[in-house]
């Protein structure tokens, strides 16, 4: 029997993709991570538990676009290759899921080298630096909190007041309304966006035309 399917033997550690790969859960190979895995999972994990207001889930697949969007509203000449990243940020949640922070915290640091083992199979894929250099991490981070105090306030059922609190206030200059996307619509935003930075960065080649990141 293949490995991982006998009865009585160790628990499976891989998780098919619809692409076909098989991913190795315990030492991830870059070679078994697709675009299409990572946006059909992120459109499909909701952010907050599915706890907000809406006909859809605010997907972490439209959450990472956003976060992408505000890091270059902080630092307008933010290279491609750094939006890129900042668009991958939460892409390994689409094999652990979206877990609150509390919960990441009870795990511990297992669950921290867990998800950057994965982090790192990810950006080597795609051609990014295995780590990101400090400063680009705490611009991404920045922007993320931000995208999570909109969130909070319009979705999440947070007062203003205590999303300042938690949050921290949004860039200025930065306004945003959101509306959940439908999984498939929030899916087909993530690839494209994808395929834009990552031309803009030099990954991929473009087809025909000049690509804008704006």
């Amino acid at each position: 029997m293949a490995k991982g399917l006998q009865r009585g033997g160790p628990p499976r550690a891989w998780q098919r993709m619809l692409s076909g790969r098989r991913l190795d859960l315990l030492d991830p190979s870059p070679m078994d991570i697709e675009i299409e895995d990572i946006a059909h999972g992120l459109a499909r994990v909701a952010r907050w538990n599915g706890q907000t207001v809406g006909d859809h889930g605010f997907s972490v697949a439209q959450h990472s676009l956003v976060v992408e969007e505000i890091a270059a509203h902080i630092k307008p000449d933010l290279e491609p290759k750094w939006r890129l990243a900042a668009l991958l940020h939460d892409a390994s949640e689409y094999v652990i899921g979206d877990m609150i922070s509390p919960f990441k915290a009870a795990l511990g640091v297992s669950y921290k080298d867990f998800e950057a083992r994965l982090e790192d199979a990810i950006h080597i894929r795609f051609g990014l630096p295995v780590k990101t250099p400090a400063p680009i991490k705490k611009l991404i981070k920045q922007a993320d909190r931000a995208c999570a105090f909109f969130e909070a306030t319009q979705l999440a059922g947070f007062e203003h007041a205590e999303s300042l609190t938690i949050f921290g206030a949004p860039p200025a200059g930065y306004e945003l309304q959101i509306t959940p996307l439908a999984p498939f619509e929030a899916q087909a935003r993530y690839v494209q966006r994808f395929h834009v930075l990552s031309r803009a960065a030099g990954y991929e080649s473009a087809p025909d035309a000049a690509f804008e990141t704006e």
